[in-house]
């Protein structure tokens, strides 16, 4: 009998991260063989112990999916947010996903959705360094010096942007390579140089690309985006 702790389990499953594994247990929402477990680090059998999360029995053996996902403008990127379009609404497929990041309502753009909760975790923490590249229309020119500003870093709610790669497509609009993703960080960093950003669209993630996949359409990743992914 080999033992797991329980947060790892439910990752391990696909059913989410393991940070968000950890939320449900302490927030009383995961029942171990009827019992409800709010310790973290509890272990569990995955063979023979029951799981069970709102009613949902979590498995081990659920296919791992991964989505590539073109977000339109005006959907929250969120498994549920009442009275609001959410990504999830544009991919009919039996699985739950649960998307890699964020993306906020007006930002368009590249998504991966998956119920891989280890490339979850990989994909969403900073520690792994994973590239994040955005095209950014602003409201008016930006210049050279507002440019390597932003790229050597800026000062946002008492802590510094990290270091990031800049190239400047035209007068108005440039490409922006971060290694993190703070809320609503470019938005923000513009404005740091007393301009706005209008338009917003993320074009790549580590090593998949948006390329021509139209806007509000998804597809399956490759097998070698997918070897890629999991290999890093």
């Amino acid at each position: 009998m080999t033992l797991m702790r329980l947060q790892k389990f439910l990752s391990t499953a696909g059913f989410c991260s393991r940070r968000k594994g950890e939320e449900y247990i302490t927030s009383g929402l995961v029942k171990v063989n009827n019992k409800t477990v709010t310790t973290l680090g509890t272990k569990v059998d995955p063979e023979n112990d029951m799981v069970v999360i709102q009613g949902v029995r979590v498995k081990t053996d659920r296919k791992p999916v991964y989505i590539v996902l073109n977000k339109p403008q005006g959907y929250v990127t969120s498994c549920s947010h009442p009275g609001e379009k959410i990504v999830l609404d544009l991919i009919e497929l039996d699985q739950r996903l649960y998307p890699v990041g964020r993306l906020d309502k007006d930002s368009t753009g590249l998504l991966i959705l998956t119920n891989d909760g280890r490339l979850h975790h990989q994909l969403s923490h900073p520690s792994f360094d994973h590239e994040k590249e955005y095209e950014v229309t602003t409201e008016r020119p930006v210049t050279h010096s507002d440019l390597r500003r932003m790229e050597n870093g800026i000062v946002i709610k008492g802590k510094r942007t990290r270091p990031s790669k800049i190239k400047r497509v035209s007068s108005k609009c440039f490409t922006i390579i971060l290694k993190e993703g703070r809320n609503r960080q470019i938005r923000r960093m513009v404005g740091k140089t007393r301009n706005q950003v209008i338009k917003l669209m993320r074009i790549r993630i580590s090593n998949v690309k948006l390329g021509k996949l139209a806007k509000g359409n998804w597809r399956y990743l490759t097998e070698n985006e997918k070897r890629q992914l999991l290999s890093l």
